[in-house]
């Protein structure tokens, strides 16, 4: 079973991800990691954490002479900003005769974030051994792991991109024909869309909320091409496909929606208007030599992947760091004051479609282990080349 979990806390000394389970010799560099993680901190509206930190991993355990072991991956991603946090996270019991709380404790708690339910939760005084963890900056971690899940996809054909849709109240035009490269065109925008027009309303519509201490969310659209179909399956609601990727996306810090196809509009049209009717297409291995007329479906049916592309958009909430603090109460006395203002973004959406490029690289590369098997990348490479030939043998 491919699994990876992440630990470390905003500002402390370091991040670390350990995924477990990737056959043995997948070709793999920390240039690899690095290239994912270095998109993840690009975006228009991005705050000044993003200049102080230039995240690198550093493979601990897992990877040999550029391939992997089948053994766990350890990956340590330090924290640049650990020398001004040191004595705030210092781990040790605070001294004796210290006086008065913490230095940099939180009790004008944030709506919106974890700051409140957690010390309620875990019975806390100071929100900081909350929010420290709950910072979307656990997601490099999540990062790091979803690049080498990338790497296996891409040895099997599998290629992952996203681009910006939507942003503060603004739509781009999703191109008639998508690029061949999709990640290499939407990088090449400031804010990972594929619309230059409305990229210009965008970045005037992030200038005008940093100027008011606000801030904007948004929509990012993640397209998978060269999955084999039926990955996932009907026979159980946790083995199927379209309701994995949904928990990955919506456990991503501040994404509040998802829709796999048309999502949504589905419920506002009748069925001759949503579903895909089909055409043999012979040459077209991977899903079954048939093609859907369209793909409204967005590349599951029975919580299976059809074989057409996988077409996921993800909806992200405003950031819940304003500069123009909301009321909250302070839970030291209960009184009414201003949330507190943490180091924060205006938006986060153009980074945030990396994140979901990288869970959904999870949640695939884990289902294609599942189906196919393997100790070793020669070993999952056979028996897909078998179930393949196999599809081409029932057209035969």
């Amino acid at each position: 079973m491919l699994r990876f979990t992440t630990a470390g806390e905003s500002h402390g000394p370091a991040l670390v991800s350990v995924l477990e389970g990737l056959p043995a010799g997948v070709p793999l560099l920390a240039a690899d990691v690095d290239r994912e993680l270095a998109r993840r901190q690009q975006g228009y509206g991005r705050g000044r954490r993003m200049q102080i930190e230039t995240d690198r991993i550093e493979f601990l355990s897992g990877v040999r002479a550029g391939e992997s072991l089948g053994s766990p991956i350890a990956m340590l991603i330090r924290n640049s900003d650990w020398k001004n946090w040191s004595e705030i996270m210092d781990p040790a019991p605070r001294a004796e005769d210290a006086d008065g709380p913490r230095k940099r404790s939180v009790t004008r708690v944030r709506p919106g974030h974890a700051d409140l339910t957690g010390i309620l939760k875990y019975d806390r005084a100071d929100a900081r051994d909350i929010l420290e963890r709950a910072s979307a900056r656990e997601t490099t971690a999540r990062v790091a792991a979803g690049a080498i899940c990338k790497v296996l996809l891409a040895r099997v054909g599998v290629q992952i991109g996203s681009h910006l849709v939507h942003l503060g109240g603004i739509d781009a035009e999703r191109p008639t024909g998508m690029p061949d490269n999709l990640n290499a065109a939407a990088d090449a925008s400031v804010l990972r869309t594929l619309d230059p027009m409305a990229e210009l309303r965008m970045i005037e519509r992030i200038d005008a909320a940093k100027k008011e201490g606000n801030t904007l969310g948004g929509i990012c659209e993640v397209v998978v091409t060269g999955l084999p179909v039926g990955l996932g399956s009907h026979v159980s609601w946790e083995t199927r496909i379209d309701g994995k990727l949904g928990q990955a996306m919506l456990s991503i810090p501040a994404v509040k929606g998802v829709e796999i196809g048309l999502g949504f509009e589905t419920a506002r049209r009748t069925g001759a208007d949503v579903h895909d009717e089909i055409d043999a297409a012979p040459g077209r291995t991977r899903a079954g030599h048939v093609q859907r007329k369209t793909n409204r479906a967005g590349g599951t049916e029975g919580g299976m992947t059809t074989g057409e592309p996988l077409v996921i958009r993800v909806a992200m909430k405003p950031i819940s760091t304003l500069m123009r603090p909301l009321s909250t109460v302070d839970v030291a006395t209960g009184l009414a004051a201003s949330a507190v203002a943490e180091r924060s973004d205006v938006t986060a959406v153009p980074a945030m479609g990396v994140i979901a490029e990288a869970m959904a690289a999870f949640v695939l590369a884990q289902a294609l282990l599942e189906k196919f098997g393997g100790d070793s990348l020669p070993e999952v490479e056979r028996n897909l080349s078998a179930y393949l030939a196999r599809l081409d043998e029932r057209v035969g």
